[in-house]
């Protein structure tokens, strides 16, 4: 499976590991490493991830956890692609809006 970001989840990345390089200096690659790991498992086993509010899209959204970055990565997988939609921080108190 194929696994792509949208406009927003791109610059959302780019935007924490941004963030994880200039303030986490003694471990700056954390978020990096998870985040590939993430895409390797969606990219495996799709449906593998939480759903994420049941029903209330037309393809389901999935999210999959980076827990030492404490970051989600909200996609939606249909036949061969996956889109991740948001990767957002679980410490944030409000979901993304998708």
């Amino acid at each position: 499976m194929k696994v792509r970001f949208s406009a927003r989840a791109l610059a959302e990345a780019k935007r924490i590991k941004t963030w994880w390089r200039r303030n986490r200096r003694a471990a700056p690659h954390p978020f990096e490493q998870e985040l590939k790991a993430a895409l390797a498992r969606i990219r495996a086993t799709p449906d593998r991830g939480i759903a994420y509010q049941p029903g209330r899209f037309e393809v389901p959204v999935r999210r999959a956890l980076l827990p030492r970055s404490r970051h989600h990565v909200y996609y939606a997988a249909e036949q061969r692609v996956a889109v991740v939609l948001s990767v957002w921080g679980a410490q944030q108190g409000q979901d993304p809006l998708l």
